[in-house]
């Protein structure tokens, strides 16, 4: 079934979430080639670390992608399963998250590896801080319309690469105006069991947190 012949307000919230996916993989898969690229040629630790970070939220759209295409369906059992599938798919790439940017992190300050100077890095993370934001709210405003938890789990991968975004801009800065070397993995770090709370609490489905309800209007505790 198509999301055409579904009717009323739920087969356009679809068909946004969808542009909305494929938006945030495409812009990711660049901003991953440019962060990549940037590093190397920079020998920049932070703009790899946030190169990674887009890979990871491009695997976390695609699956999020899927999850909506799966609602063609149009039955509870369907939406329902996909939307563990999504879930469980969104939590692990938290947690590949968490263990990336930490280990980097701790591996900039013991080897007191100095964000390098790039107008690349800059660039790209001036364009995340724009985008990051408006592309988390309208998911946030599909997820409810949609009552997909995965969906607003995933809409928070987004409001992490703008923070990472902004530390990563500050870390540059930080280096090369006032030399302060240590901001951008001390910045991360902190940023850490934020990330790992989060990823854990999707993994386990715990969803009362959040202002979006589960499947038929209930919360797990069935109120």
């Amino acid at each position: 079934m198509s999301s055409q012949s579904i009717p009323g307000q739920r087969g356009e919230a679809l068909r946004l979430g969808r542009v909305l996916e494929w938006v945030t993989i495409g812009w990711n898969s660049l901003e991953a080639l440019v962060a990549l690229a940037g590093g190397i040629v920079a020998g920049s630790v932070s703009l790899l670390g946030f190169g990674v970070d887009s890979l990871i939220e491009t695997g976390a759209g695609i699956a999020l992608l899927w999850r909506l295409r799966a609602d063609n369906d149009n039955t509870r059992a369907a939406r329902e399963r996909s939307e563990r599938i999504a879930n469980k798919a969104v939590g692990v790439s938290f947690l590949l998250l968490c263990c990336y940017v930490g280990v980097d992190a701790a591996r900039s300050l013991v080897e007191h590896k100095n964000p390098e100077h790039s107008i690349a890095g800059i660039a790209v993370a001036v364009a995340a801080l724009v985008v990051m934001p408006f592309l988390a709210r309208a998911k946030r405003r599909v997820a409810l319309r949609l009552q997909s938890e995965a969906l607003r789990r995933e809409s928070r991968q987004s409001d992490f690469c703008a923070w990472l975004a902004a530390i990563l801009l500050v870390g540059l800065l930080s280096n090369s105006l006032l030399g302060w070397w240590w901001a951008d993995p001390v910045a991360a770090l902190l940023m850490v069991p934020i990330i790992a709370r989060e990823g854990v609490q999707t993994l386990r489905g715990e969803s009362c947190s959040c202002h979006v309800p589960c499947e038929g209007g209930t919360t797990e505790n069935g109120r």
